[in-house]
């Protein structure tokens, strides 16, 4: 498969990466042993408290496989914001069920070192393999179904991505979860088209490659992960804000801090493998000017009202910071703004970044 925009990959991408493969396809966003190492002497009373309150795979059912043509029901009612459709929450119950389940038992099998946990995640992973999940679908027949897989795929490479690590697991269900994680992710990206806006979907799509292709050593779609990152950055603007997510409304801080969810986990699966993104710049910004502006954002709104006149939706839960507990972890919290600082005083959970963040990177 060819995509629009190698050509500017290549021409931005350091020297020494022009090549870039992967290198190791059983780096997981963290390093599996030395974290259960950590996790299981530790004494932290936030990482006591993360894993005490963890979920399990064991202790829940087999969410099966949903069956047919994926056809979701649009999030919003109207357009890209205002009321949210009840009828696309009861449509993607059984998504989130499934990420619930997969992540909690490898998040189990990161804390606690139970196989038992992990081998529960790799067969709940398995029936949807072998159901054939996340492939009948169609953007524009059901645009919110495309959406839906990219984040599910986000769920399940970041969980298979720690599983390939535990050497007691069926390797005939491992060979089976990531075939088909890789034939998806493949299909996800494949429906990209030039002139697509390139927001925050754009980086979840690219989060699936990235971890989908470590895992599967496809090189493709790992590239795809990097280079989309890459034209992601150079979108910030002087103020660390992503334009394309500003246009939201009353849901613009949301959604500045929504696509730092898939950046952040690009950048820390890159680093594993051998590729700093966390300092490339584009027109003079990094990743860091964008989460600094969200932060900040959180805090005092009026930040937004040039962009927006829009009354900023003010309810954000530690879940909505989960992804900085990797970049905090790496760079400490120094000149972060109080809204991350104090999120991250708290275990932080989301599914589609690898379930309790805390867990897998809080020091």
């Amino acid at each position: 498969m060819k995509f629009s925009g190698i050509l500017f990959f290549a021409a931005v991408i350091p020297l020494q990466a022009l090549s870039q493969h992967v290198a190791d396809p059983h780096a997981s966003v963290v390093s599996v042993a030395s974290r259960q190492t950590n996790l299981k002497a530790t004494n932290d009373p936030l990482l006591r408290e993360a894993i005490a309150g963890l979920s399990s795979c064991v202790a829940t059912p087999l969410i099966p496989a949903p069956t047919g043509r994926i056809n979701i029901p649009r999030h919003y009612l109207n357009g890209s914001s205002g009321p949210t459709n009840p009828a696309e929450a009861a449509a993607t119950r059984v998504y989130s069920l499934f990420e619930e389940r997969i992540t909690a038992g490898m998040n189990q099998y990161v804390a606690t070192g139970s196989h038992a946990e992990s081998a529960c995640a790799l067969a709940q992973l398995d029936a949807w393999a072998q159901g054939h999940a996340l492939l009948d679908y169609d953007r524009v027949e059901s645009p919110q179904a495309w959406y839906q897989v990219e984040w599910t795929l986000s769920a399940a490479g970041i969980t298979d991505s720690v599983l390939v690590n535990d050497t007691t697991l069926d390797q005939a269900q491992q060979q089976r979860v990531t075939a088909w994680l890789d034939k998806a992710a493949h299909k996800d990206i494949s429906f990209e088209r030039p002139g697509d806006t390139g927001n925050n979907h754009h980086d979840w799509r690219a989060l699936a490659a990235a971890a989908i292709g470590i895992t599967a050593g496809d090189d493709e779609l790992l590239r795809f992960g990097i280079e989309t990152y890459k034209e992601s950055i150079g979108t910030i603007d002087a103020q660390g804000a992503f334009p394309r997510e500003m246009i939201r409304h009353e849901n613009a801080t949301h959604y500045q801090g929504f696509a730092l969810q898939p950046l952040v986990l690009i950048a820390e699966f890159a680093e594993r493998q051998g590729v700093d993104l966390y300092n490339y710049k584009a027109n003079g910004h990094s990743l860091r000017d964008a989460i600094i502006f969200f932060g900040r954002a959180v805090d005092d709104p009026r930040l937004i009202l040039p962009y927006t006149p829009d009354h900023q939706v003010g309810h954000f839960s530690p879940g909505d910071f989960a992804e900085f507990a990797f970049y905090t972890a790496r760079f400490g919290g120094h000149g972060m703004p109080s809204a991350i600082l104090n999120a991250l005083h708290h275990p932080t959970t989301d599914t589609r970044v690898g379930g309790c963040t805390t867990i897998l990177a809080s020091k």
